[in-house]
């Protein structure tokens, strides 16, 4: 059985490609407990959030957090935050009669969120935080996961002196982009991960063709979260048990 009584999913509008009530629909439909639909957590808050969240931005994406040098910038494409660290916060500002172990919040947001990887001393995008609150960056989505190699090599050479919208082009449907609606498939996938990854405590599955598998290429996660939609027979059995389906 669920330990999950009620699931909240906070809304981010800066990306209507995500759709909270078709997600909404979607875990009605694979598990028996109240779902909610919220508006956007850092803006229904205390606002004093923001202010600690830009406490917890990366800038120096070869040292963890607790070393990091604030206001010294490595050079980065992107705005990275600490995942953890924003877990951290945005547990203090949830209300304390919905701070229960049995409601489990799930934060959308339009920030990149990372985590430092001990085995080669970096920071990596993630697309999830798994936890309660779990953060699901849209982002992450389509910047956690690599592209094709040869996309890379294209960039690097580009002897032809192509536009990167060229490039882009060349490999279209490849990978997730901006504003993408594929990406609405994505979150229901990782809506899953971290419902199952909560009861079960079990992390990503080793399974390529299940809808639980941490890809590290844009082809594996469009494979898995848009084209199969489906799970391993031990995760599918999982599902069935937690929501005591025969």
């Amino acid at each position: 059985m669920l330990k999950i009584s009620k699931i909240i999913l906070y809304d981010d509008p800066k990306h209507p490609e995500i759709k909270i009530d078709k997600l909404e629909e979607f875990l009605s439909k694979n598990f028996k407990t109240n779902i909610l639909r919220r508006e956007n957590f850092f803006e229904i808050v205390d606002q004093n959030i923001l202010d600690e969240i830009k406490k917890v931005r990366v800038y120096d994406l070869k040292k963890p957090f607790s070393k990091q040098e604030k206001n010294i910038l490595e050079n980065q494409e992107f705005e990275m935050f600490d995942g953890f660290e924003i877990i951290k916060i945005i547990s203090k500002f949830i209300p304390p009669d919905e701070n229960r172990m049995d409601i489990f919040h799930v934060i959308f947001t339009d920030r990149l969120i990372g985590t430092f990887d001990e085995s080669d001393f970096r920071y990596h995008a993630r697309i999830i935080i798994g936890s309660n609150p779990t953060i699901i960056s849209i982002p992450g989505m389509i910047e956690a996961p690599a592209k094709p190699k040869q996309y890379y090599l294209d960039l690097m050479t580009n002897v032809e002196n192509q536009s990167i919208e060229k490039i882009n082009e060349k490999y279209k449907g490849g990978f997730l982009e901006e504003h993408d609606p594929r990406l609405n498939d994505v979150a229901e996938g990782c809506l899953l991960q971290a419902i199952v990854y909560y009861e079960t405590g079990e992390e990503f599955c080793e399974d390529k063709s299940c809808r639980l598998f941490n890809s590290h290429w844009q082809k594996d996660l469009i494979s898995t979260q848009v084209e199969s939609k489906k799970l391993c027979q031990k995760h599918l059995q999982i599902l069935k048990n937690l929501t005591n389906q025969s």
